[in-house]
């Protein structure tokens, strides 16, 4: 039977497409009742969603074969993230489907708002000519005060600056140097950007921090006049405290899309005539809708077929850099044959990065070397979720250490550890042109060998004849050697010869190896 997928919510058709072509089951049932939801989701591999459906504990506790939670959207309020990533759920999201058309709409909510657009068509529309009574005003020369300068909050600076405002922002975790290539001026604290600001457009994410940020508290520190924008997240702005600001003529006026309870007809913004209000329209263009479907179908088939996921949001590290990603597949490889050659309990693992991947992030190569050491003595499948916390349950430690150089080549991972009095010690880069992975170093012996699934490690006295020897054997047994290498260990007295066999070496073979004068070690090795 293939993998089955739920989907909730409706999902983009080139985003389902792209779930069936994958060889998936795509299993559609809208509109679902929390306890319908959580009878659908048993047997599912994989949930996407988008903002109506709750992913609760009791949903997750009841998809128990859930791999992937897939949210076609940015935000993830509906998501028991933290559940999930203890259950080992991968819960991954759209975050660049929807940022063009929310900013976009950031924009049109700030042109209806100061030129009171929607008041005026529903007038005319009603019979009425109220020219003198809609009155607006201009952004050209006017201070555009942006709460959060992430994706979107960029989007409209950039917009913004092509209708002459002066713009200025808040937001902590933005560099002096970022901000003046965008043009923007960092204001040192929420209240100094409110005091100084014309408009206010606000690009936060929901959070315990940044829930209910502009209250009465904030809005007390507003420049007279002040008109707000929101196309976020509801609840960042305390809607009874912006009426009451509104009402009291403190501020001219405010436009949202977003509220803290959705969908609602109810607010009492919606009595105020200076208010624009929309129903979480941000990301409803169909180019968002298309790009957020197939972005989110992208993610879920990464995810269910075990590779790296970059918009998961529950890793130790989001989204690796363009010069660690190539290294992943390397860094479970390694983790994989490590495991092999340990063949015992290990009590700690050293990971060495070394070249100019060791100026990066590299978390994710990390969690790909715990996949591929716990993969093999684990009895439960292990992903780049739960890898850290299956290393925890066994008291493995984990240490990383990096540094820029790396000797003989540009980039080099190494992994060391003991196992009871014996060290264990494997090393690999990328090589050529194509970035070939390649095995360079096993138990201090230097060698050269790309990793194959079917591997035989050979430990043997450094004399004359014992590559004929391991060969005749080998031959015998039906095994043929697409590729080999020998090592000299730093003693000089024995050698290791490593090789890349086209089938399983059986234990029959390992023994006959083995019963041979010369030959100390030879392990099967199945990646």
């Amino acid at each position: 039977m293939t993998a089955r997928v739920l989907v909730t919510e409706q999902l983009a058709t080139r985003g389902l497409d792209a779930l069936r072509a994958a060889g998936f089951t795509v299993d559609e049932q809208l509109g679902l009742s929390p306890e319908e939801l959580c009878e659908a989701v048993r047997g599912a591999k994989a949930l996407i969603i988008r903002s109506a459906t709750q992913v609760t504990g009791d949903v997750l506790a009841a998809g128990t074969d859930l791999v992937v939670v897939g949210r076609a959207g940015i935000g993830l309020d509906n998501v028991d993230v933290a559940e999930a990533t203890k259950r080992g759920v991968m819960v991954v999201n759209a975050p660049q489907s929807n940022v063009l058309s929310a900013a976009e709409h950031a924009i049109a909510l700030l042109l209806a708002q100061a030129r009171n657009i929607p008041q005026a068509n529903a007038d005319l529309k009603a019979g009425q000519w109220n020219r003198a009574r809609w009155e607006g005003v201009e952004l050209y020369g006017k201070t555009l005060g942006i709460l959060g300068l992430g994706r979107v909050g960029v989007l409209v600076a950039q917009r913004a600056l092509a209708f002459g405002m002066q713009l200025v922002a808040f937001d902590p975790y933005v560099s002096p140097e970022r901000a003046r290539q965008l043009g923007v001026t960092l204001a040192p604290s929420l209240e100094a950007m409110l005091a100084e600001s014309d408009f206010l457009t606000i690009h936060l994410p929901k959070t315990p921090e940044t829930l209910g940020i502009i209250d009465a508290a904030a809005l007390r520190h507003a420049k007279p006049g002040l008109r707000l924008v929101n196309t976020a997240r509801g609840g960042i702005v305390v809607e009874s405290d912006l009426a009451d600001a509104v009402r009291e003529g403190r501020l001219a006026g405010a436009a949202l899309d977003v509220f803290l309870a959705e969908p609602t007809t109810e607010s009492p913004l919606f009595e105020l005539p200076t208010v624009v209000v929309t129903p979480h329209l941000g990301a409803s263009t169909s180019e968002a809708q298309d790009k957020a479907g197939v972005t989110i179908a992208e993610q879920v088939i990464l995810g269910l077929n075990d590779e790296f996921v970059p918009f998961a949001v529950n890793l130790a590290a989001k989204e690796a850099n363009s010069t660690v990603q190539p290294y992943l597949p390397l860094a479970e490889r390694l983790g994989g044959l490590f495991a092999a050659l340990a063949d015992g309990e290990l009590v700690a693992l050293e990971v060495f990065y070394e070249g100019q991947i060791a100026d990066y992030d590299c978390r994710l190569l990390t969690l790909g070397v715990l996949k591929g050491v716990l993969g093999p003595v684990v009895d439960e499948p292990v992903t780049f979720v739960n890898a850290p916390q299956i290393a925890a349950s066994r008291g493995l430690i984990v240490r990383e250490s990096n540094s820029s150089s790396a000797q003989d080549f540009v980039n080099l991972i190494t992994l060391r550890g003991t196992v009871g009095d014996r060290p264990v010690h494997v090393a690999g880069t990328l090589g050529g042109h194509q970035q070939v992975p390649r095995i360079v170093g096993i138990d201090e012996h230097i060698v050269d060998l790309p990793p194959s699934r079917h591997m035989l490690v050979v430990h043997n006295d450094d004399r004359p004849g014992m590559i004929g020897t391991v060969g005749t054997i080998l031959g015998e047994a039906g095994v043929n050697i697409s590729d080999m290498d020998v090592g000299r260990g730093p003693g000089g007295n024995h050698a290791l010869m490593i090789l890349a066999v086209d089938t399983r070496v059986e234990a029959a073979t390992i023994q006959a190896l083995q019963a041979r004068p010369g030959i100390l070690l030879a392990k099967a090795i199945e990646l």
